[in-house]
């Protein structure tokens, strides 16, 4: 009767389980540089913010005191910070479905061309790639009210002498605003600006997700009934951009969230007429730079990454549900 040697049957498993391990302890040592730096410079801050949130703390005082939800309360009380919301919700929601829309509409357009296609996708794409704080001083000089060449083409237009007066014009009043200097309108000046140049970068993406849409689905579509481009963009085209659609609608949340350069070159010391366009970057600017308010500052930027978390993961959750992957 043979005799097994236990010893020898359990050697191949142990050099098993011991390699295992070694290559576990390697993985972790090769992570952990990036999970070091990813805990300094992303989460550290936030749990640091979050702390400070609940304090009076302002940079250069020896001490602070712990002040509770009082900076939380204030956000939701202060007429300051109700406009600040106002303007924030306006510019999202009224940029994002606009410049996204625009970007389709473009990359379609764009996909139909057969010459000139590069030029147009480059000339889209301009405002992306310039800085958006030069673009924002150009934009103040054609809103200018007497030398813009908004009101100076508008004044043309109108056929009457156009008079540099506060909310007042002879002739065509309502059509020579002050766009910078009248609440009425510097919202949407700015959500005008945050369209023109974000659309161009949603193009490009949209552009991209053209091209994984197969030719032969349009032929399939077309022989079972989808005649008009209209159809064929129901049936085909707009299903399979759904993972497109998905991150650049979570994109231009974030980017409208973070608008903030155009306000600070419009008007770097109070947020617009009457704030206006306070938005929530730059009320945290405000609060914890220019005010060195870093307790109201760190609930206001708590608040945002609370907005902007719970505005992504709705978002995701209502695409996602009709978005094909194959």
């Amino acid at each position: 009767m043979a005799v097994i040697d236990v010893s020898m049957t359990d050697a191949p498993r142990e050099t098993t389980v011991a390699r295992a391990t070694q290559e576990r302890r390697a993985a972790w040592a090769l992570t952990a540089p990036a999970l070091i730096l990813m805990v300094i410079v992303l989460l550290a801050p936030v749990i640091i913010a979050g702390l400070l949130s609940f304090t009076n703390y302002s940079l250069g005082n020896s001490g602070f005191d712990w002040v509770g939800a009082d900076n939380y309360e204030k956000l939701f009380t202060r007429s300051t910070y109700e406009k600040m919301f106002i303007a924030t919700l306006t510019y999202v929601v009224t940029v994002v479905p606009l410049s996204v829309g625009l970007g389709l509409g473009a990359a379609l357009l764009i996909n139909t061309l057969g010459r000139f296609r590069e030029i147009y996708k480059t000339i889209y794409f301009l405002p992306v790639m310039a800085t958006l704080l030069a673009m924002a001083i150009a934009w103040e000089f054609m809103l200018h009210p007497s030398i813009g060449m908004i009101n100076r083409t508008l004044e043309a237009t109108c056929g009457t002498p156009f008079e540099v007066v506060p909310f007042i014009a002879n002739g065509c009043a309502d059509r020579f605003p002050l766009w910078l200097g009248d609440k009425r309108y510097a919202i949407w000046v700015i959500c005008f600006i945050g369209i023109w140049q974000g659309f161009g970068f949603n193009m490009v993406l949209y552009l991209a997700g053209l091209t994984s849409v197969h030719r032969e689905l349009y032929h399939a579509a077309e022989m079972d009934g989808a005649k008009s481009a209209w159809d064929r963009f129901r049936l085909v085209t707009w299903p399979a951009l759904g993972p497109t659609t998905v991150f650049v609608v979570t994109i231009s949340c974030i980017r409208a969230f973070q608008v903030f350069d155009t306000i600070e070159a419009f008007w770097p010391q109070g947020g617009g007429p009457n704030k206006s366009t306070y938005v929530m970057m730059f009320a945290i600017f405000e609060k914890g730079i220019q005010q060195n308010l870093i307790g109201i500052g760190s609930a206001i930027t708590m608040l945002f990454l609370a907005f902007v978390m719970f505005l992504t993961l709705i978002q995701r959750w209502l695409v996602e549900r009709k978005v094909h992957y194959k």
